[in-house]
Parts: structure tokens; C-alpha cells; sequence
């Protein structure tokens, strides 16, 4: 048995801990981008209360406002030149996933400037970046507990990760209790999220031991809790295990990466700025039931997590906690039709390459083609 496992991410989990962030971040800074979207830190109260925290710590915010659900590769220049004319000298996430990629990347940006492009592509690399510290809002993309930022390019449409350990956060707080203001649709498409990140994690041809560790008690940690979740968002035991499968699943993925569901369906969100959580419960059945064969035993192991027998009804678990969840809309839905097959197999072919090779089968463009076809 040998592999290599290296992550240096700080932690902070439980409930109330956001009352740490300005401590923690005068433990990093003195002059923070606070980086979040244009509303939901508003109207829950989480923004004036971070700016408030900041400043009875002495340290000064600067506020950047302007993240998009798929942020974009311009708002992150955008920010990166706000950090920079301003003198910031850490980035503090505030929200969603992201605004933590969003924050991430332009805490990366600041410091090299360019083309991102460039990096998110491996022509150039870097191990700076401004340090960073995320609180996330929603428990999905476990982008608090890996290297990744996604961003979107605007003028390609292509949505891929810039995967750089500089951007691993200096301090991650995840508290359970700012989550349970999402509303009930958002909290289906970001915990399925947290579900395939740990799912694909394990399928993946690139995990290993601590991954698989990992990612089996996140798919069980979320299998507990998600649907429990959607009927009662008073459950606090049920949010803390939603929250730590999300923050699993986003650091099994620093190491083993995503396999073909997370592949495939960022073509779609780049292309039609979907919800990436419902993007992936529309392709989930076809791509797993087109995968089983590739790794039976883990998809066995899965199905038990999920409450089923053995690989053979995997996908049908699937699709039951789909349905229970509301995430019944297809990629028709989305605005995805016949005639973007071709571009969204080409995409995700440029986009995913690893993604589409560390799969337990790896796909042929036709067979590519296909399921975005029935997933239509």
C-alpha cells in the first residue's frame, strides 16, 4: 500500500463558532476583502455582523459584493483589483460556494494577476495567494476544505476548477447554525452536492485509503441527514452532519478529484448558468447506472449507505432521493437541447479530461452524447 495525502486546512467546526471570525482573522490580517454575493449575508444579518466582529478586532473591511451563483473569471479580476487598490491583505469568504470560490480565486488573482486562465489550464503556476478565510453559508461544495476554486470563462462558456494548494484556507469556520436560513430548495441542491462530492470521490480510479475513510462517512453522514433536513430545518443534530459530510467531501476531492457526474454537468452550468446541485441530480441516474459495472463493490457499499441491498439498486436509491428532495428537473428544464450534444460533449472532453479519466468506466464521446441525451 502506498500513497501520499497533504491538506493544510484549519478547521473551526460547531455551532455559534462565526462569533471567532474577526479573532481569527486578526490572527491573519489587518485590512480584509470581504467577499460574498449581493444578498443573502445582507438579509440574514451575517454580513453586518462579520463587519462588526472585524472591527472590534482591528481589522477593517473592505466589502466586494458582486459574486454570481457560477462566478465568473471577470468578477474575480474584478475583486482582485479591488483587493489590490485598497491594500487588502487577506480575503474573507462570506456565503455560499460560491463566494468561496469566488473569494479564493481572487485572493490567488491579487497576487499574480494575468490571464487565470492560464492557471486554471496548468500553463502557468503559483503557490501565492492572499490567505483566506472562509465561513461558509451552505453545506455543499466543501469548498472550505480543499484547494479548488470553479469559476466560469464568460467569453468560452467553459467552467473548470483553478486547483492550487496556495488557496487552501488558512481558517475554515463552519457553523451549523448559519445554514438553517437556506430555503428548502437550496438546501436540496447543495446537500446532493455534498452527497456526490464523497460519492464521486470514492468511485474515483485516484482515491486511497484516508479518501475512502473519508468519503464513506460523509455518503453516511449525509444519508443520515438530508431528507431528514428537508422535512425539519429545525433538526440542529441533523445540520451538524450535513455540514461536516460537505467539508468531508470537499477535501476528499482536493486528493481524489470528481469523477464523469461532476464532469458532465459543469458543461451544462457553464453553458446555461444552472443550479450546479440540480444539474447534477438530473444527470446522476444515467451517468451511475452506466458506471456500475466499473466498480461493483463500491457501488454496492454505497447502495447499503443509502439504504439499498446491493449495486444493483444503487441507482434506483438515487433516484428515490431525488424525487423525495424536489430535484425532479431535467436538463430540458435547464434549457439544454438537442443541438447542444455536440458542444457539451466537445466541453466536456476540454474541460474534464481528468475528470472523465479517473471514472470507473471511461466514457467514449458517444457514450458521452447519449446521456446528456436521456438526461434531457
Amino acid at each position: 500500500m502506498e500513497f501520499q495525502y497533504y491538506l493544510p486546512v484549519n478547521l473551526i467546526f460547531g455551532r455559534g463558532k462565526s462569533e471567532l471570525i474577526g479573532e481569527k482573522a486578526a490572527l491573519i490580517g489587518k485590512r480584509a476583502l470581504v467577499v460574498t454575493g449581493g444578498r443573502s449575508t445582507k438579509e440574514s444579518g451575517l454580513l453586518a455582523k462579520t463587519m462588526e466582529l472585524l472591527k472590534e478586532n482591528g481589522v477593517t473591511g473592505v466589502l466586494f459584493d458582486k459574486v454570481e451563483s457560477n462566478p465568473l473569471t471577470t468578477t474575480v479580476y474584478e475583486g482582485a483589483k479591488t483587493a489590490a487598490a485598497e491594500g487588502c491583505d487577506h480575503v474573507i469568504a462570506l456565503g455560499g460556494g460560491s463566494s468561496i470560490d469566488a473569494g479564493k480565486a481572487i485572493a490567488f488573482q491579487t497576487l499574480n494577476g494575468g490571464d487565470i486562465n492560464d492557471y486554471i489550464y496548468g500553463k502557468k503556476t503559483s503557490d501565492r495567494a492572499l490567505p483566506v478565510l472562509a465561513v461558509p453559508t451552505t453545506c455543499g461544495t466543501g469548498s472550505e476544505g480543499n484547494g479548488f476554486a470553479v469559476m466560469t470563462n464568460p467569453e468560452t462558456m467553459d467552467k473548470k476548477s483553478l486547483r492550487c494548494s496556495a488557496i487552501v484556507p488558512a481558517c475554515s469556520i463552519i457553523d451549523p447554525l448559519l445554514m438553517t436560513t437556506m430555503p428548502q430548495t437550496i438546501l436540496a441542491s447543495v446537500g446532493f452536492d455534498a452527497l456526490c462530492h464523497n460519492i464521486d470521490g470514492y468511485i474515483s480510479s485516484i482515491s486511497q485509503p484516508l479518501t475512502d475513510i473519508m468519503a464513506l462517512e460523509g455518503v453516511r453522514l449525509a444519508a443520515e441527514s438530508l431528507e431528514k433536513l428537508y422535512e425539519d430545518r429545525k433538526d440542529l443534530d441533523s445540520w451538524e452532519k450535513l455540514c461536516l459530510a460537505s467539508t468531508l467531501g470537499g477535501m476528499v476531492i482536493n486528493t481524489a478529484g470528481v469523477t464523469a457526474l461532476h464532469g458532465m454537468e459543469h458543461p451544462v452550468s457553464g453553458l446555461k448558468n444552472a443550479v450546479h446541485g440540480r444539474g447534477l441530480a438530473a444527470l446522476a441516474p444515467y451517468v451511475y447506472e452506466a458506471s456500475v459495472k466499473g466498480a461493483p463493490y463500491k457501488f454496492s457499499t454505497l447502495s447499503r449507505l443509502l439504504g439499498g441491498t446491493n449495486e444493483l439498486d444503487f441507482t434506483d436509491r438515487i433516484r428515490d432521493l431525488t424525487a423525495a428532495l424536489g430535484l425532479t428537473e431535467t436538463l430540458g428544464d435547464m434549457g439544454i437541447k438537442e443541438t447542444d450534444l455536440d458542444w457539451l460533449t466537445d466541453n466536456c472532453r476540454k474541460v474534464s479530461a481528468a475528470s472523465m479519466k479517473n471514472h470507473p468506466v471511461v466514457f467514449e464521446p458517444g457514450e458521452i452524447t447519449e446521456i446528456y441525451r436521456k438526461a434531457i
